[in-house]
């Protein structure tokens, strides 16, 4: 048996996990933020490089192709993080979803036992034999899917013997 505070003590559990989740994302989309910041200060320097080397700087050449690289690195952390971000967005959506799902499954099956517990002795008899009915009509259905496939086969037997002593009869009659 379920009680009430159980219940509302499981959602309160529930959402705080949840409102826990929100503010991992929100720290995680500032992280981005934070890492495509830094990705346009390196662009913008890598940039300014770039001119200076066109200019005819030889002795940069290293530096910026370090710059190039260090962007690179940024670039593929940062779609890594941004894929494994995605993901564990995904996977705790789906668990979620499958929480409340078990939980309101949880209060469904509760408020039916509580109605069932409410009821007196003459309703929870009907409700009863509603259930027995219900098995009833399911065995009787077989059993008439059962019969009909028995009547079908005998059906087909029967036509195959006429067809077969009519069969006979032409040939009694040629004879």
């Amino acid at each position: 048996v379920v009680t009430r505070d159980y219940v509302e003590e499981s959602q309160k559990e529930m959402w705080q996990y949840v409102k826990d989740k929100e503010q991992l994302l929100k720290d995680l989309h500032s992280q981005i933020e934070e890492t495509d910041q830094r990705l346009s200060v390196k662009q913008s320097e890598r940039d300014r490089l770039l001119e200076y080397k066109n200019v005819g700087s030889k002795i940069q050449i290293d530096r910026i192709m370090n710059l190039e690289k260090g962007i690179k690195e940024v670039k593929d952390n940062l779609q890594r993080a941004t894929e494994y971000y995605s993901n564990a967005l995904k996977a705790l959506k789906e668990e979620n979803d499958r929480l409340v799902e078990r939980h309101a499954e949880l209060i469904k099956e509760q408020a039916l036992e509580k109605a069932v517990r409410y009821l007196d002795k003459y309703n929870r008899r009907e409700i009863e034999e509603n259930e027995w009915l219900k098995e009833e009509v399911k065995l009787y259905q077989k059993e008439v899917n059962d019969l009909k496939a028995s009547v079908q086969l005998l059906e087909e037997e029967n036509i195959g013997l006429v067809t077969k002593r009519i069969d006979d009869r032409l040939q009694n009659l040629r004879v």
